[in-house]
């Protein structure tokens, strides 16, 4: 009975987001309390409540404070040269921008920080979309993509994850899944490419008006001033589109009051700094976040009023997405207070035939990718992935192959209704988190579908 009524939870709420009949925040709020009541444990649903909000509320933390850092970085021009150097890639032609956006995530996603990763891909591409014209849900879907491919990397997280509950190294699942995963990032550039030249032929010849995007908060417009006339050639007739060297389209505005160029170098030693403290593990990584965002405040806007409006610029952002975030505790904390995951699982397990014994790395990567979309990583890998290498050993399946085929559902994974950063990239990105999962699902899946494939070719899995 919780198997069903665990499975009835999950299809309910992604109907009704994708069908705009509820919002997220509802959904994940309402949905899960209604069926904690048909299960017969109503009256345990503040308990559960407030178990998944207190795992999640570092994970909130976290993030409140990251777009606070990454919010006054941007302000203050630390990445206005990167934001230029990819300008000047993709100049104005959607091809080059898809393309692009798939690059910089893949690019941004080293550090191994969904959060960050988008922030940082949102903030660069948001205006050449907007003044294009051009799908917002192209660029989300992209960036979660490119994104969920590189959240293999060992500082990522699931990888880590894996090597922990099965008791082997990190390295060793990673390094020989590289060729497989290069494979899977090379399906995420060639996607890329495919949608932008969908983008191009449906936007014809392009022309750039001057769409003031009035954004005070994280995502900034650029400064060109009158028509900007752009050459392109006819619909899909594949000639790049270019911008005239002195038109001022830098998509952040290059004389916005909030640059700090003076302090660039000290900056971008505080980021280096933050992001090696985060790798390295130094101190909670909510923590870094906190103390960066004070230091970085406190450096760049000495006065108090100019630190009160850059917190007040952030503020839609950081509300959505801590929202967000607690608005999903509800539904994880009653989908494993209940007990329903642990019987979804269980059934899954069960129903896998006993001839595909042999074939248990084949199996693992290809529950990984519903799985961990229904489920967060740690209930995965330290919950089913176990369970799976025990009945793989017993027909001589290694745990490292196991191991390696659990993290080919990532790029799926990174769309997951129950990851904290995908609400930042659909709330930076002002795309509904419906129409993202419209589109994202069946072109992620693919994605884990090439890089599960290729694993298996190389004889990797």
């Amino acid at each position: 009975m919780l198997t069903i009524l665990g499975f009835a939870m999950i299809a309910t709420f992604l109907v009704l987001i994708m069908l705009k009949k509820m919002s997220p925040i509802a959904a994940l709020v309402l949905i899960p309390a209604l069926f904690c009541v048909f299960v017969g444990k109503g009256a345990e649903l503040g308990d559960y409540v407030i178990d998944g909000v207190t795992s999640l509320a570092p994970t909130a933390a976290m993030l409140m404070f990251a777009i606070v850092y990454f919010g006054v970085m941007i302000d203050v021009g630390l990445f206005d040269p990167v934001v230029r150097a990819i300008l000047r890639f993709c100049r104005a032609d959607p091809l080059r921008i898809v393309v692009g956006t798939a690059l910089l995530a893949a690019i941004v996603s080293l550090d191994g920080d969904g959060s960050t990763t988008f922030m940082i891909t949102v903030s660069a591409m948001y205006p050449l979309y907007k003044r294009l014209k051009m799908s917002l849900v192209v660029m989300t879907g992209v960036a979660a993509m490119a994104n969920g491919v590189m959240n293999t990397l060992p500082w990522g997280g699931p990888t880590a994850r894996a090597a922990t509950a099965l008791k082997v190294d990190a390295s060793d699942i990673f390094v020989p899944m590289i060729p497989a995963l290069a494979v899977g990032l090379v399906a995420v550039l060639a996607l890329a490419y495919v949608l932008g030249r969908r983008e191009r032929k449906r936007l014809g010849v392009l022309t750039l008006d001057e769409v003031l995007v009035e954004e005070t908060e994280t995502v900034l417009v650029g400064a060109g001033s009158g028509k900007s006339p752009v050459r392109t050639g006819g619909s899909g007739s594949g000639t790049d589109a270019e911008l005239p060297e002195d038109d001022g389209f830098r998509g952040l505005d290059p004389n916005r009051e909030t640059l700090r160029p003076k302090l660039y170098g000290f900056n971008a030693l505080l980021t280096l700094a933050l992001l090696t403290a985060m790798i390295m593990e130094w101190l909670p990584i909510p923590v870094l976040f906190l103390l960066g965002a004070a230091l970085a405040l406190t450096v760049n806007f000495p006065h108090m009023p100019d630190q009160k409006a850059r917190i007040a610029a952030h503020a839609e952002n950081v509300l959505n997405v801590s929202g967000m975030v607690f608005a999903a505790a509800v539904f994880t904390g009653v989908l494993q207070g209940t007990g329903m995951v642990d019987h979804m699982a269980k059934w899954l397990v069960d129903n896998i035939p006993a001839g595909m014994g042999p074939h248990m790395a084949l199996v693992t990567g290809v529950l990984s990718i519903p799985l961990t979309y229904f489920m967060s990583n740690d209930g995965f890998y330290f919950g089913i992935v176990p369970v799976l290498a025990e009945a793989g050993q017993a027909h001589g399946v290694s745990a490292l192959e196991i191991a390696r085929a659990s993290i080919v559902g990532q790029p799926l994974h990174m769309s997951s209704p129950l990851v904290p950063a995908v609400y930042v990239l659909v709330g930076m990105a002002k795309v509904e988190f419906g129409d993202h999962t419209r589109f994202v699902v069946k072109w992620a899946a693919l994605t884990s579908l090439v890089v599960l494939g290729a694993g298996i070719l190389f004889g990797i899995i």
